[in-house]
């Protein structure tokens, strides 16, 4: 049985700092780092049986601003539909209801999220970001 949760206390933190050390968006991000991250975001943890296979959180105000961050299936539990699942309790998410301007960013998984209606930004010109690592 699938379910997503917010409940924090549920969060497999190991899991989720061994599947962020690796990938692109978060290589090296040490396990107090992605405490941090938890701590000051509403997570989301999915589940197959009690047993943690994904995770995705969001930064936000709840009025006017969200950014979706870490999200991910472990890679042995993709292709069943788990990261739908996951997205689309995210947006469905009651807290996170009022939020009016989404963002996230993705080097490869653009067909999953614009099928949640996200779109590439209509004017990246007027975006601007500092980067520190």
């Amino acid at each position: 049985m699938i379910t997503v949760s917010t409940d924090k206390t549920k969060l497999d933190v190991p899991f989720i700092q061994n599947f962020l050390k690796d990938i692109y968006w978060a290589a090296g991000r040490t396990i107090d780092e992605v405490q941090i991250c938890i701590d000051s975001s509403v997570c989301f943890g999915i589940y197959l049986d009690d047993v943690q296979i994904g995770f995705g959180r969001v930064i936000t105000d709840f009025v006017v601003f969200g950014y979706l961050m870490d999200v991910f299936i472990a890679e042995e539990y993709r292709g069943n539909g788990y990261s739908s699942i996951l997205i689309n309790a995210i947006m469905n998410e009651p807290v996170l209801k009022n939020i009016k301007i989404w963002r996230l960013a993705t080097s490869d998984a653009h067909y999953l999220y614009e099928k949640f209606g996200f779109k590439a930004l209509a004017h990246p010109e007027k975006m601007m970001e500092k980067v520190t690592i």
